[in-house]
């Protein structure tokens, strides 16, 4: 009789042991599931720095890897429309700069609704732009030269970008169309290859984000004609800005932001949020934000949705006073 109950007993414990590894499996298995960071920008732009920075903080904050995938095809929005069909359960994100709420205002068609087919998580942070030039073409060392300079020489400098419709490239047209000034826009497929030919001469100038071009700005390799802020940044105190130069009418702000696809639940989202303020919060990824020259202020979803919303109006409005046609 006791042997018979010690038996079953033995039974009873291993099938509830059984039982608790089972229940055990599905949170492991999604502990080890990878979120996807899918960037709509190319490697070395300053949306793929920051990502990168916080990228193993974020996997912390997480409780997963992360994986930042860049997908910079048709200006961008191969990446998003990437992300709108992904499923919306908080492993499938990306980090997303002002060409987001520009696209529908120089694109004819987008596969996309922006913001209805994606959810806005947060507004992060802002990050700086500066013109840059080709010292070897390029003589002119602050706004007045340059300006002078290309008024010389109406419609014969070429202006890079990192493709049509991008910030960049709006920041470009709106400096021209501030100072009177014509030149010719040469698109890239991303920041990287832009920056390359910028080195290399093949085009004479452009605006960039301050950390995609930090490095070769202090290499000499480029040469900084004046920030695109209100203010001179920390990062860089020695670039004047334009509107200290003269130019007071041109001021362009870039922001990024993380978004994921639509119809995200309210759980899913205060899981990326909380851990977007935790990756952002953490000393050695506060400490690059700076040295890129990044201002970090985090939005609530909220109000994220109200900003998207009410940047499209205002970047309608810049297209329109820039003069670019949709394409």
């Amino acid at each position: 009789m006791s042997h018979s109950y010690s038996f079953s007993r033995r039974h009873a414990l291993a099938a509830i042991a059984g039982v608790t590894a089972c229940l055990a499996l599905p949170a492991a298995a999604q502990a080890d599931r990878n979120v996807r960071f899918i960037l709509p920008n190319a490697t070395g732009s300053g949306v793929d720095a920051i990502t990168r920075a916080a990228q193993p903080a974020l996997s912390r904050a997480l409780g997963s890897p992360v994986v930042v995938e860049n997908q910079p095809g048709a200006g961008g929005v191969l990446g998003l429309q990437t992300l709108a069909r992904s499923a919306p359960d908080g492993y499938t994100l990306s980090v997303v700069s002002n060409n987001v709420v520009i696209f529908p205002s120089v694109m004819k068609a987008l596969p996309f609704d922006m913001p209805g087919d994606f959810t806005p998580i947060a507004i992060v942070g802002a990050t700086p732009m500066v013109m840059v030039v080709n010292p070897a073409k390029v003589p002119a060392t602050n706004s007045r030269e340059f300006i002078a300079l290309l008024k010389s020489k109406p419609g014969q400098f070429n202006f890079a970008s990192g493709g049509t419709g991008t910030i960049l490239h709006l920041a470009s047209e709106m400096f021209l169309e501030e100072a009177g000034l014509t030149a010719k826009h040469i698109p890239y497929k991303g920041v990287g290859p832009m920056v390359t030919d910028l080195i290399g001469g093949q085009v004479e100038f452009g605006v960039a984000a301050l950390p995609s071009v930090q490095a070769h700005i202090k290499s000499g390799a480029l040469r900084a004609i004046g920030m695109a802020t209100a203010q001179r940044t920390p990062a860089a105190p020695d670039i004047p800005t334009f509107y200290e130069q003269g130019l007071t009418g041109y001021v362009m702000e870039a922001w990024f932001a993380v978004i994921g696809p639509k119809g995200m639940t309210p759980v899913a989202v205060k899981k990326t949020h909380d851990a977007i303020v935790a990756a952002f919060a953490d000393p050695t990824v506060k400490e690059t934000m700076a040295r890129q020259g990044n201002t970090i202020n985090i939005s609530s979803s909220d109000q994220a949705n109200a900003a998207f919303k009410r940047e499209l109006a205002k970047y309608a409005a810049l297209v329109k006073k820039a003069g670019i046609e949709p394409q």
